[in-house]
Parts: C-alpha cells; sequence; structure tokens
C-alpha cells in the first residue's frame, strides 16, 4: 500500500491529522464491539425452529467461537503486523471483517456460521492487539494514554452501536424471520470505512526505521508533528532501536527463571481476573438474561441499551481516573462493587422469582455492576498489562497473558447458555460472585503497584526476591 500523505502549510493541522488516523483506525475497535456486542440480540432470533434452531450447547458455541479465534488472532497479530507492517496488517483485518460478516449473515446453517464466526474472531483478535500498538507508535508521548485509551472507548461505543440497532431491528423486523442477518451485516459498513480510511493513514514510522525506510518515516513524523519535534522524535527512535536491539529478548526457555514466572503468571492472572467477572457473559447474552428474568424479548431489546449506554459512559469515567488514582485501588474498588451486584442479582433472582419486579431488579444491578467493571477493571486490566512487563517481556508477556484472557472468555462465553439452563440465574450469578472474591485476593496479595513507577523499577523489584519470597508480591514502597 503506497503512503499518501499530504502537507498542509497549516501549523495546526498535525493534531487534525493525528485526530484524522485516531478516529480511522479505531473502527476497528469498534468492530471489535460491533461484532461481539451483536450477537447479544441475534441469539434469540437465530435459535427458533425456521432458522437456525439452536440448543443451548450450540448456542453457546455461536457466541463463544468468536473467542477462540480472538485467541489465536492476538497471537498471530503481533507477529503479522511486524512483518507486514501495522497500517497493511489492519488493512487485510478489514477486508477479513468484511467477508466473515457477510459469510456469517447469509448462513443457512449452524457449521457454516460457526467457521464464518471463528474467522471473523481472528480479525476481532488481531484487532485487539493491533490497533493500539499502531496508535501507540504514532502518539506523541504526552497524549500516548489518551489516543490509545480512546480504542477502548470505540470498543463499548461498538457494543452500545449493536444494542441499538439490535432493539431496532428486533422490533421492527421481528416477523422477518431473518431480523438477526440484518443485524449481523450491518458491521459490514464499517469495516467498508475501515478499508478504505487505511488507505489515507500514514504507516508506522517506528516500524518504517525497523526496516530501514528512515526518509518515509521522517515524512510521517513530519504529517503529524511540528519540525522539530518531528526530528527530535525521529533521532529517538533510531537510538531506542538500536538498544533493543542489542538486548536479548526473553523467549520461552526463559521462563525458567523464577522472577520471570513470576511476573507471567500475574500477567495471567491479570487477564483472568477480567474475564471471571462475568463480563461478557452479560455483552453476549444479555439479551437472554433478561428474557429469562422476564421481559419479552423486544422488551428486553430495548432494556439491553441501558448495559451499552453506562459502558461508555463509565469507560470515559474510568479513562479519567487513571491518571489520577493508583492501578491496585482502582481494581479492588471495581471487584469489590462488581462482587456487590453479582450476589445481588443472584439474591433478587431467587427471592423474586415470582414478582414482576424480577427484571427491572436484574436491570438495576446489571448496570451497577457494568458500571464497576467498565469504569474500574477493564480500562486497569489493559493498562497494567503494557505496564507490568519490562521491555525484555513484552512481546512473550503480553501474548501469553492476552491468549489466556480470550481463551477464559471462550469457556466462559461457552458454558453459559448451558449454566444458565441448568443451574438458573440465580445459581449462575452466585458463582461469578464467588470467583471474583478469589480475585480480590489475588489482587490484594500478589499485585504490585504500578502507577508512577518505571519499567525498570518493576523489573528491579521481582528480581529483588529470593525464592523463599517468591510466593508473594509486596507493595508500592519497595517498588519506589
Amino acid at each position: 500500500m503506497a503512503e499518501k500523505i499530504t502537507h498542509s502549510s497549516r501549523p495546526n493541522n498535525f493534531k487534525q491529522n493525528l485526530m484524522l488516523i485516531t478516529v480511522i483506525s479505531t473502527f476497528g475497535g469498534l468492530l471489535f464491539g460491533y461484532d461481539t456486542g451483536v450477537i447479544n440480540g441475534a441469539l434469540p432470533f437465530m435459535s427458533q425452529a425456521d432458522q437456525l434452531n439452536l440448543t443451548s450447547f450450540t448456542e453457546g458455541l455461536v457466541a463463544s467461537v468468536l473467542l477462540l479465534g480472538a485467541a489465536f488472532g492476538a497471537v498471530a497479530g503481533g507477529v503479522l503486523a511486524d512483518k507486514l507492517g501495522r497500517r497493511t496488517y489492519i488493512f487485510i483485518l478489514a477486508v477479513l471483517f468484511f467477508v466473515t460478516t457477510v459469510s456469517s449473515a447469509l448462513s443457512i446453517n449452524v457449521t457454516m456460521i460457526v467457521i464464518s464466526r471463528f474467522f471473523l474472531g481472528v480479525a476481532v483478535g488481531g484487532a485487539s492487539v493491533t490497533v493500539p500498538s499502531f496508535l501507540a507508535e504514532l502518539a506523541p508521548t504526552h497524549r500516548r494514554g489518551r489516543i490509545v485509551t480512546q480504542n477502548e472507548l470505540m470498543i463499548v461505543g461498538g457494543q452500545l452501536l449493536a444494542f441499538i440497532a439490535n432493539a431496532v431491528i428486533g422490533n421492527l423486523l421481528a416477523d422477518s424471520g431473518h431480523a438477526w442477518r440484518y443485524m449481523l451485516i450491518i458491521a459490514a459498513i464499517p469495516a467498508i470505512v475501515l478499508g478504505i480510511g487505511m488507505f489515507k493513514v500514514p504507516e508506522s514510522p517506528r516500524w518504517l526505521i525497523s526496516k530501514g525506510r528512515k526518509k518515509e518515516a521522517l515524512k510521517v513524523l513530519k504529517h503529524i508533528r511540528p519540525e522539530k519535534e518531528a526530528d527530535s522524535e525521529y533521532e529517538y527512535i533510531q537510538e531506542r532501536l538500536k538498544a533493543e536491539r542489542e538486548e536479548e529478548k526473553a523467549g520461552f526457555k526463559d521462563l525458567v527463571v523464577p522472577w520471570i514466572r513470576r511476573i507471567i503468571f500475574i500477567g495471567i492472572g491479570i487477564a483472568v481476573i477480567q474475564q471471571v467477572t462475568g463480563i461478557n457473559s452479560i455483552m453476549y447474552y444479555g439479551t437472554e438474561i433478561l428474557i429469562d428474568a422476564g421481559f419479552e424479548t423486544g422488551a428486553a431489546l430495548i432494556a439491553n441499551i441501558a448495559n451499552g449506554t453506562i459502558s461508555v459512559i463509565s469507560v470515559c469515567i474510568g479513562m479519567w481516573l487513571l491518571g489520577r488514582v493508583g492501578r491496585k485501588p482502582m481494581l479492588l474498588v471495581g471487584q469489590v462493587g462488581a462482587v456487590v451486584a453479582l450476589f445481588a442479582i443472584g439474591f433478587f433472582s431467587y427471592a423474586f422469582a415470582s414478582s414482576d419486579l424480577l427484571p427491572f431488579v436484574v436491570l438495576t444491578f446489571t448496570v451497577i455492576f457494568l458500571a464497576f467493571m467498565q469504569g474500574a477493571i477493564a480500562p486497569v486490566t489493559w493498562l497494567m498489562l503494557s505496564e507490568i512487563f519490562p521491555t525484555k517481556l513484552r512481546g512473550i508477556g503480553m501474548g501469553i497473558s492476552v491468549f489466556f484472557l480470550w481463551m477464559v472468555n471462550f469457556v466462559i462465553g461457552l458454558t453459559f447458555p448451558t449454566l444458565l439452563s441448568s443451574l438458573g440465574l440465580s445459581a449462575t450469578f452466585y458463582a461469578f460472585g464467588v470467583l471474583n472474591i478469589f480475585a480480590i485476593v489475588f489482587v490484594v496479595k500478589f499485585l504490585p503497584e504500578t502507577k508512577g513507577v518505571s519499567l525498570e523499577k518493576i523489573e528491579k523489584h521481582f528480581r529483588s526476591f529470593d525464592s523463599k519470597k517468591s510466593k508473594a508480591v509486596k507493595g508500592t514502597k519497595e517498588m519506589v
């Protein structure tokens, strides 16, 4: 893909150029959110006897197979983005998003939609690791956190868009027999926007320099930075790449080293914590949960918009809090709030089982749960995963952690419909509540505070433990 960069004489164009790049690139996050959220409203219509006639197991399979594909897409994404370039790889993902979206919407049986959604998941997984990396490499240091977290905002925005589309289509076209197909096919539009938009977006200057294409890299930097800043950053990137080449990277053989094992263990733990909250059982099966609580299908689709709305609002609040509150206390507050909400859903779904108020009570506590989850747990999870690994560990550490995140997501997504049908709403949410108590214990016992701590100090902190202390991770004071 040839670079298409036009320069303007207006001095304020640098921010506008960067903003355009950010908006176009985060359509990958929008697709991530839409494709994971749309199944929420599509499943009740897919399950009808004259459509795909899904059972509890095949319902879970259709919803979760995307997550299995995402696990492999995330692992392969880093390698392919390094080889092909971030920009080129995101364009390929846009094509894959489009093709698999169309094939999912045209599916004539369970086998076809499972295969289509698996490869759609590969695109989702690739976007989940490539888009944030691409943005981080294009953003100025002082704006990196805000720009990268905009992708998280687009993800929940995509889920909200999916919930709104589900509600409109599910109520207006419920009798057409193909409402779920219309819900799915909408994702083809942002896929087209992403694909066309990538022709207007430059390649990552860091990647260009790593491939010896230095003139192109400087040209890109001058497109998104003032000239002096571009020249300075150009020199800095060259120095960092040289230092990274001289530094030996950690590999699987290094996992026998105690301090490396310890930090990988914590990375996996952070990833698993996000999933055992049960967040994605609500994002994928929220409509089914509300129907099980007593709403009619059309009302459940409309009520589910509240879940998407609170997610967007909470992510905005979480982005604001990240620069002001420590990672560990923010995560603990989020987990305690999530546990209370989960046990409340379990208790009231049993106590109010025969009451007309049950669906509204369940919706209320679902919204409260999402406020804590999306406002505290989710943003801290991704930020800490990017902070906790020293440079030599970042590749293998992020790869292993994100793989576990998607695989746990897959298992929960696959089994949730079966749990719901066999255990019931109350027992299922009690189970999530218990798992989150163990998650709180993990955070208190093992998680370090990383806010304001350099990567070098994090590495020194983990190296400092002897074998007798290898099972405990102490607090911030020892790190700073």
